[in-house]
């Protein structure tokens, strides 16, 4: 049974998602019908990529990206959008790039290269158990909906995003442009924010 219901909740997941996709399209159509401007929702959710090494960093950015848990290059984790989390990035702009996943860039990122963290082990989400045993009691029993509270930003997000471990991503095939260089500025480069660009980089690394 408990497979049966997780089945239903996948199916309202799906329902979910797209009703609130239609809603988006009815509300910017009624604006550009009305001739009014539609500001988008602010987005909730962030993912993280580390695009620097550990030679010759300060000490304050060390420390930082060790508290996002982003050890190692091509490091990538989800957080939740807030002001704390944003002060956090402003200190290590320079050394991660930064964006607002879709969907489909969270799925795709959890089925391929999710592990969980048991008992301080890295072990690959082979099974929903793995999920149900550790946030079973969150009411997250299976992957579809630890994705769930992961792209919602649900209540039990920090649980879901710590029980993740750090995804190692793979080099971007095509390479970056220029790490030195920001994302933003004139002359194009890497870090900073990429805010919806950053599908289309994970698409790359993973």
């Amino acid at each position: 049974e408990q497979r049966a219901a997780l089945k239903n909740r996948t199916q309202q997941y799906e329902k979910e998602y797209s009703d609130y996709q239609k809603k988006l399209i009815d509300l910017r159509r009624e604006a550009k019908l009305g001739g009014n401007f539609f500001v988008e929702p602010e987005a909730k959710l962030l993912f993280v990529v580390r695009i620097v090494g550990i030679i010759k960093l300060s000490p304050k950015p060390r420390k930082v990206l060790q508290l996002l848990r982003l050890k190692q290059l091509h490091n990538g984790v989800f957080l939740k959008v807030n002001k704390p989390i944003l002060q956090m990035l402003k200190l290590v702009q320079p050394y991660v790039t930064y964006g607002y996943p879709s969907l489909k860039t969270v799925r795709a990122l959890v089925y391929k290269r999710g592990h969980g963290k048991v008992t301080k082990q890295r072990i690959p989400l082979t099974d929903n158990q793995i999920i149900a045993d550790k946030l079973g009691e969150k009411g997250l029993h299976g992957m579809e909906d630890l994705i769930h509270e992961i792209y919602t930003v649900g209540p039990n997000f920090k649980q879901a995003a710590n029980f993740l471990w750090p995804f190692k991503l793979s080099a971007p095939r095509g390479g970056f442009k220029c790490k030195r260089h920001g994302y933003c500025e004139m002359k194009g480069g890497d870090w900073g924010n990429r805010e919806e660009e950053i599908n289309e980089l994970i698409a790359r690394m993973n």
